[in-house]
Parts: structure tokens; sequence; C-alpha cells
């Protein structure tokens, strides 16, 4: 039986990178850098009361060639349980290699600040609780972050900044 094919092309096959779909791969995910500190022990384990964490996320993306791209999820958490006393601190650096095919321009960015840090986050989120863990505290669960929400606010952020405006604040995760 032949395979009929339509007037303008359509169910033909290109090779070679003939196409132009838009294609995106996650090559590689891996840990770049983590450190765990835990300068109060063993004191730290008789301590009464909840300590307050504070986290922070920044992200980082870098073409690395034609058609890729690293995303790093830079994740810094500090424990502090009163004023000064630190219970624990955890540093992951978190990055992802990703193939980019055929991707607009206009979505680029949006892909490798947004839409990346997405598929990474969940993957660092387990490192970050099993290294706690191993630490010897409860294991900590970040909560989800709306990377695309936090791309659009820092997008319009730096659209009013760029147009003469002030923007509003973005909320820091916490």
């Amino acid at each position: 039986m032949a395979e009929e094919e339509s007037a303008d092309g359509a169910g033909e096959q290109l090779i070679n990178g003939g196409d132009s779909l838009p294609q995106v791969g996650v090559i590689s995910q891996y840990v770049k850098d983590l450190s765990f500190e835990n300068p109060n022990a063993p004191a730290v384990y008789q301590w009464q009361g909840t300590p307050k964490i504070d986290v922070e996320f920044n992200i980082g993306a870098q073409k690395l060639g034609d058609d890729l791209h690293e995303v790093a999820l830079k994740i810094d958490i500090t424990a502090k349980s009163g004023e000064d006393q630190t219970a624990f601190q955890v540093e992951l650096l978190y990055a992802g290699l990703f193939g980019l095919r055929n991707i607009p321009e206009e979505q680029l960015q949006p892909f490798l600040l947004a839409e990346a840090p997405r598929l990474l986050f969940p993957f660092a989120r387990q490192i970050v609780a099993q290294t706690v863990q191993d630490g010897g505290f409860p294991p900590l669960l970040l909560d989800p972050i709306d990377f695309a929400s936090l791309y659009m606010q820092r997008a319009a952020q730096e659209e009013a900044q760029a147009s003469g405006g002030t923007a509003g604040e973005i909320t820091g995760l916490a």
C-alpha cells in the first residue's frame, strides 16, 4: 500500500536538521556545587523551638553553543534559631543542559528563565530535602514555585524601569 502525501508536503519527513519545528530536550541535569554546614553541632540538637528558614533563589542561563544552553538554579538556605544561632546552611547550585532548536528568539528567554527552572526544581528540591535530613534535621521540603509568574513580574519590572516608570517590588521567596 502506497502512502499518499498532500500537495503541501505534509507528512514528509525532513532529514539532517532540515525541519523547522521547535524542539527542546533535556540533555543532562547535575549538581555543580553543594554545601551543607552545621556550625553548632552537637548543641543544635538540644535547642528548643522551630528555626526561622530563609530561602533565596537565583536563576542563571548561559549559551554554550548554537543549540546548547545551561540553566542553573542557585538555592541558598539558612536556618537560624534566635538572633545569631545558625542551625544549618545549605547552598546548592543545580543545573541542566538543554538542547534547543528552532525556538523563536522572543520565546528563548521565557523558556530559559521560566520553563527550564520549572523542570529542574523538583530534582533540586529533593536534593535539598535529603541533604538537610542527612545533616540530622527533618527534611526541608521547599514550597513549589511559579517560575512563569516570577518571570513575568521581573519582565514587567524591567520594562517599567526602561520606560522611566517605577515597578512594584518582587516579593522574595521564603
